[in-house]
């Protein structure tokens, strides 16, 4: 059992002190949500019943359906444990919902310009929401954590392994709120 605790500590974004909240969007919060609701609802009971059927058939130890389904069973409950701790430890901050708006902060995108005058979009989202392809980075990353609390025309240090970028805050952008009505 410890090795599966540990398994989920390891599951938790680096550099983030013990007790700090899972910042993510609305939208981040949602989806997790909705991954934990498939797999407990739909994935999971579809493999306790093939499991089921799997061990009724007699000897266990050469029967391929029951281990595939007791190991996949373990994956979404490892899944399953570390979605609810993710979410009930989670913080959600609405973008649009930001009035300060001429600075960088959580669920910002943001174009700044890198040392070799190439253009970067970024926004800043959750750990558990980053997409490199996307443009979605993590607000733990070292190019967002440059970013933060910087204003357009600022010019910030970004450090990197190979050393320190300076890039430039060309804008900075947030969601309209929601119009009520």
């Amino acid at each position: 059992m410890a090795a599966i605790d540990q398994d989920d500590e390891d599951d938790s974004p680096p550099g983030l002190p013990a007790g700090t909240p899972f910042y993510m969007t609305p939208s981040g919060h949602a989806a997790l949500q909705d991954e934990l609701r498939q797999l407990w609802s739909v994935e999971r009971p579809k493999v306790v019943e093939i499991v089921s059927w799997a061990a009724s058939l007699g000897d266990r130890s050469e029967n391929a359906d029951y281990q595939y389904g007791k190991r996949r069973l373990r994956e979404i409950d490892r899944r399953v444990r570390f979605l609810r701790k993710r979410l009930e430890n989670s913080s959600v901050v609405d973008p649009a919902a930001q009035t300060r708006r001429d600075q960088v902060f959580f669920g910002a995108t943001v174009t700044y310009v890198r040392e070799d005058d190439s253009e970067v979009t970024v926004t800043i989202v959750g750990a558990d929401e980053a997409d490199a392809e996307q443009g979605r980075i993590s607000w733990l990353s070292p190019v967002a954590r440059a970013l933060l609390r910087g204003r357009v025309g600022d010019a910030v240090k970004l450090r990197l392994p190979g050393g320190v970028e300076e890039i430039e805050i060309l804008s900075i952008s947030y969601p309209r709120p929601a119009s009520a009505g």
